[in-house]
């Protein structure tokens, strides 16, 4: 039988990076990224744990490319993972800071899924899976345009979750706390965060889980901040 196929956004470093090779086992991939030279070493270590590899030079913000690059594609799982984050007081956050966020958070989410979620819904399967954040359900102060992204992802997943799930197509949102990734400055102490890793075996998790069964949401934190990781 032919392997499902999971497409990536994102899927060039990180947390992306890691979403394949958890899915490179089990799932051919299409793997989608701005960042050519990144990209295809994802593509490279996923092709190297089993999974036949397509490679997608995008920018997910922007509606046209990815309606013309990513509609009719049979895709089997999706994974909404590609984010952006300023922490900055809202007085010090500019427009282009602002826009930025919401275009890769929210907007992207809106391009990517309608290009690929008709397609589930016909077939009568599928699974879509949103990279969202502890920070969906909290707030804390600097992340005025962040944490509201990551909030309004919770209610666009649920809702979604709601209108297809009689159609046989799953949605999830997977919540990690803070990530040992490139998100933070230079200086910060990530010896205590999760690994990419961690939350790839997230998504793995959900998204291998029986046809029957919908694991909606998961959320994934580091232990403690005052315990590195082993």
């Amino acid at each position: 039988m032919p392997r499902p196929v999971a497409l990536i956004t994102g899927a060039s470093r990180g947390i992306g990076r890691a979403i394949a090779a958890a899915l490179a086992p089990t799932h051919d991939l299409i793997v989608v990224a701005r960042d050519a030279s990144h990209l295809e070493e994802t593509a490279s270590l996923s092709r190297s744990a089993g999974a036949a590899v397509q490679s997608v030079l995008l920018d997910v913000t922007d509606a046209a490319a990815v309606a013309s690059a990513l509609s009719g594609m049979e895709v089997d799982v999706l994974v909404n993972n590609a984010g952006v984050a300023v922490m900055r007081p809202f007085l010090e956050m500019t427009a282009e800071e602002w826009h930025r966020m919401v275009d890769v958070n929210v907007n992207a989410l809106y391009h990517v899924t309608r290009a690929l979620l008709p397609g589930m819904v016909a077939r009568g399967r599928g699974h879509v899976c949103t990279i969202g954040s502890i920070a969906g359900r909290n707030t804390f102060a600097g992340g005025t345009a962040y944490t509201g992204t990551k909030h309004f992802v919770m209610g666009f997943s649920e809702s979604l979750m709601l209108e297809v799930r009689d159609a046989g197509v799953g949605v999830s949102v997977v919540m990690p706390g803070s990530v040992d990734t490139d998100l933070f400055p230079p200086g910060t102490n990530r010896t205590w965060m999760l690994e990419p890793k961690d939350v790839g075996d997230a998504v793995a998790f959900v998204v291998n889980s029986p046809a029957h069964m919908l694991v909606h949401r998961i959320e994934v934190r580091p232990l403690s901040p005052k315990r590195p990781r082993a």
